[in-house]
């Protein structure tokens, strides 16, 4: 039961995160030089705000139901 339940949230997570807005073309900015994306002072709104609560939320579960399963 735990497992299917793992496999779901699995996928949710995944399709969370390719969901989320490119944050990773703002990294590299950082790196090659691009920082004026490091200093904008820039807050997630809206949809964007939700859908990064609920990746976090999904994995907390997802590692609370791996524990579990780990120390069953």
């Amino acid at each position: 039961m735990l497992e299917t339940i793992l496999l779901i949230i699995s996928v949710i997570i995944i399709a969370l995160v390719l969901l989320q807005s490119n944050k990773a073309s703002d990294a590299g900015q950082i790196i090659t030089g691009g920082n004026e994306a490091l200093f904008s002072n820039m807050k997630e709104r809206g949809l964007e705000l939700v859908i990064t609560r609920l990746t976090f939320a999904m994995g907390i579960i997802f590692f609370v139901i791996s524990l579990v399963l780990f120390l069953q």
